[in-house]
């Protein structure tokens, strides 16, 4: 049995290196390293791909959701409303434009924002609200455009681990997360499902005016060359890694089969076990598996984690302090905050090995591991 880790860009890589080899050299070839048509025809076939009018590569996503909040025009003392169990960079970018995050509470079933709590915690200094797409499962976006709409709010999607996942609206329409709200924003970290070989990240829109603001942002403000009509940043997603994504988005479908794959395995090797939780899938989305995590009930989570480690299995905990129990958000009243089901999941999440190259070997393995520790 091969070594088991928890993510294999390795193993993936070389079933593609002959297309993102030549991909690469052709790139050092022509030396435009800064632009050029690698970027632009990534930020088409994504656009196609993902069903939105226009996407805007940049450095990273967490320079996405910062140029997101820029563009939109939110200010200093303005408030959007985030979930606390995410990653932090979701709300660290309004942090950093001294926007207040305001933290609301999560769906114990999805791990996703609660719309629920979004609209009691909406002010009269509300902007925006930036649903996380967590783990690759959507969060309730029929009703949180709903309520972005009562209220006159922006919405800004973060998809950094959910590309690809088809979204069902009551009406039968399906649409791509990312591609639902005002704007959408995503992360190709290598380890993503659509992952670079580097950092890198995109924003979609479908709104013309608010894609030429996000383009200028993103490149110092500049309407044209030298001409800089709005204060901006440098975030740029080079030549080398979109050639890459170019080469991987052609088979982002197939990983997302791969991992759903994987997932269903697991669901059938945990299933009735009553000390584990598999994850939740809602009928109107597909989960696209970025990680796949369980809840623990009566499992010391730690040991079980500490446990695997031993036995050669890689576990995760994403993630054991949410947003509003970080130092950094102190200033913005975060330990003031009473989130119960957000502080129960950081108590009990794992995740599991799962990407495109994990085998029935090393799965079997891994469940084995698990249900060693925690049935005896």
């Amino acid at each position: 049995m091969r070594p088991i880790q928890m993510v294999d860009t390795k193993t993936q890589y070389h079933k593609i290196k002959t297309e993102v080899d030549a991909a690469v050299l052709a790139v050092i070839e022509s030396s435009q390293f800064i632009g050029g048509k690698e970027v632009s025809s990534f930020a088409e076939n994504l656009a196609k791909y993902n069903g939105s009018k226009h996407v805007i590569p940049c450095a990273n996503g967490t320079d996405a959701l910062q140029i997101a909040m820029m563009a939109l025009g939110i200010e200093p003392g303005d408030e959007v409303i985030t979930p606390s169990f995410t990653y932090i960079a979701t709300v660290e970018v309004a942090a950093l434009l001294r926007i207040k995050p305001v933290f609301v509470e999560v769906d114990k079933k999805t791990f996703c924002i609660d719309p629920v709590a979004i609209e009691k915690a909406i002010t009269p200094k509300t902007k925006a609200i930036v649903p996380v797409h967590l783990y690759g499962h959507a969060a309730n976006m029929e009703a949180i455009m709903q309520i972005a709409a009562k209220h006159n709010l922006f919405v800004i999607e973060d998809n950094a681990q959910a590309i690809g996942n088809d979204y069902r609206f009551s009406d039968g329409t399906i649409k791509k997360t990312g591609a639902i709200g005002h704007i959408g924003c995503t992360s190709f970290y290598p380890s993503k499902n659509l992952g670079a070989y580097g950092d890198g990240g995109a924003i979609f829109t479908n709104d013309d005016a608010l894609a030429e603001k996000l383009k200028m942002i993103a490149s110092h403000g500049q309407s044209k060359r030298y001409y800089h009509d709005v204060v901006g940043c440098n975030s740029r997603l080079d030549a080398i890694q979109a050639a890459i994504l170019n080469i991987k988005l052609t088979h982002l479908d197939e990983y997302i089969a791969a991992r759903i794959k994987a997932a269903d395995y697991y669901d059938k090797a945990f299933a009735g076990n009553k000390k584990i939780e598999i994850p939740y899938r809602d009928k109107n989305n597909t989960h696209v598996f970025h990680q796949y995590t369980l809840i623990l009930h009566d499992v010391n989570r730690d040991a079980l984690h500490a446990f695997l480690a031993e036995k050669g299995v890689p576990s995760m905990i994403y993630y054991p302090v949410p947003a509003h129990r970080q130092k950094m958000f102190d200033a913005f009243g975060g330990s003031s905050y009473k989130l119960d089901i957000t502080d129960w999941l950081t108590e009990r999440v794992i995740s599991l090995p799962i990407h495109t190259e994990l085998d029935e070997a090393q799965q079997a393995f891994i469940v084995s591991q698990v249900l060693e520790f925690i049935n005896r």
